[in-house]
């Protein structure tokens, strides 16, 4: 059996990059993370304690997209490590982190990194 939890298009303005003006001037960033776990258990009966609180997730993104970093591969990571230390019962954590107004030239909507990282069982 598989099962996800998904957050989708998370939008968080941040100040994340290598140069000096992106620390002060910041951009917003999209994440979109991608849990897989067990989540059968909650399926039949329907407790909160019996899967992954996805608000916890969102609460420990936004902690970590306000520690500024150089690199996006950085917080992801930090991302990943968090919610993987918080969650014993995940098996898998995706992350794709795009920055909206990269300073670079011509037009786009932005570039992203993804990351993903396997916890044994």
């Amino acid at each position: 059996m598989s099962s996800k939890i998904i957050l989708e298009n998370i939008k968080i303005y941040a100040y994340h990059g290598v140069l000096p003006e992106e620390k002060i001037l910041g951009t917003y960033y999209i994440l979109n993370v991608e849990i897989k776990a067990d989540l059968w258990k909650a399926a039949k009966t329907d407790h909160l304690d019996d899967t992954i609180n996805y608000a916890e997730i969102n609460e420990i993104i936004h902690e970590e997209m306000k520690m500024p970093s150089e690199l996006l591969e950085h917080v992801a990571g930090r991302i990943i490590e968090k919610i993987g230390e918080k969650f014993s019962e995940i098996s898998s954590i995706k992350i794709k982190m795009t920055k909206t107004k990269p300073p670079m030239q011509g037009e786009m909507d932005g570039v992203s990194v993804e990351l993903k990282k396997n916890f044994k069982k």
